[in-house]
């Protein structure tokens, strides 16, 4: 709440005539090209976890793994954070192999999406630097701290990500042998879980290192984040071109929400809706009215768009939201 009231400044010079004008105005044609795109992340979202799965299951189906990131997606909408767990719970189950494997794919997919996003984050920033934007005055706390001490924290969150990658890759017996010291207070039976757990995880980590997997999997995070910008870029067209559509615009504003949903801004928060409006009312000057539609309509179309189909899918496969519960908590506490 507070990032909105960063915003509204005093409530009654918002107005919310213009506000819902702002939606009258859509062009439909356009905004069914961005729904397209962003159904279209999960397809290329299956291609790449299907390469994860490749040592085990070297001809696994792309269908059900489109489905399962569908409905993986829907469970984060209906149960949060925790619902991430469910992807990789579905899948286990479906293709019969360790529930740790596929939470290992899980953490790879999340570091490269994380490295893709920074980059297009590290994109905006150069772009606005290089323009004198970064001099301009008037700019919010949070987005005068990002220009500020982004560089740092794209170094920061990269440096991580590849760290991380290149721990579980590499140094696989040490991290394990670590953990088990940590956790010798366990009872014998559960400290034999969690070994065997830690170890099928690092091995599917493990198995993803060789140099056409990585190369392959890289393709398909930056095609992923392509596709996405191409959503972004068709939002701006169904609201009539109010942002001039470049690569650069796009990628600004797609790099600046990345980094807001992972990194808090001072006075503002994180969240889609809430670093979109700062940034098109900041750097592209759109009335506030406009920055809002505008942004709730990028959250919908790339977060809320895909729980209809996912819905549709888990009720298809006999799957309720006590079971995706289920599920999440099966996963959440390991396998």
């Amino acid at each position: 709440m507070a990032g909105w009231a960063a915003f509204a400044h005093d409530g009654h010079h918002f107005d919310v005539g213009a506000f819902w004008e702002a939606f009258a105005r859509l062009d439909a044609w356009w905004l069914g090209a961005a729904l397209f795109f962003a159904y279209a992340t999960y397809v290329v979202r299956a291609y790449r976890w299907a390469i994860l799965l490749r040592p085990l299951r070297p001809h696994a189906r792309i269908w059900p793994l489109i489905t399962a990131n569908m409905i993986g997606f829907t469970a984060v909408i209906a149960l949060g954070r925790a619902g991430e767990f469910v992807r990789p719970y579905l899948i286990a189950s479906r293709e019969d192999v360790p529930l740790a494997s596929q939470i290992a794919a899980w953490v790879v997919e999340r570091l490269y999406d994380v490295l893709v996003a920074m980059a297009a984050f590290g994109f905006a920033l150069f772009w606005l630097q290089s323009s004198g934007f970064e001099g301009r005055p008037g700019l919010s706390a949070g987005l005068t701290w990002a220009l500020h001490v982004g560089g740092f924290a794209i170094g920061l969150l990269s440096a991580g990500c590849l760290g991380v990658l290149l721990a579980m890759n590499y140094r696989g017996e040490q991290i394990q042998s670590w953990v088990l010291r940590t956790l010798r207070f366990l009872s014998a039976h559960h400290l034999s879980r969690v070994e065997k757990s830690i170890g099928s995880f690092l091995e599917s980590v493990q198995r993803t290192k060789s140099q056409s997997a990585t190369a392959r999997l890289i393709g398909y995070s930056i095609l992923e984040w392509l596709i996405i910008a191409a959503c972004y870029a068709c939002v701006l067209r169904a609201f009539g071109g109010v942002v001039p559509i470049s690569l650069a615009n796009v990628l600004i504003l797609m790099g600046f929400v990345s980094f807001g949903s992972v990194v808090q801004l001072p006075g503002v928060g994180g969240g889609t809706q809430v670093v979109a409006m700062l940034v098109l009312t900041e750097i592209f000057s759109l009335p506030v009215e406009l920055a809002t539609s505008l942004a709730l309509t990028i959250w919908v179309m790339l977060f809320l768009s895909v729980a209809p189909a996912g819905a549709l899918l888990a009720v298809h496969e006999g799957l309720s939201w006590a079971r995706l519960r289920e599920a999440e908590a099966q996963s959440g506490g390991g396998a």
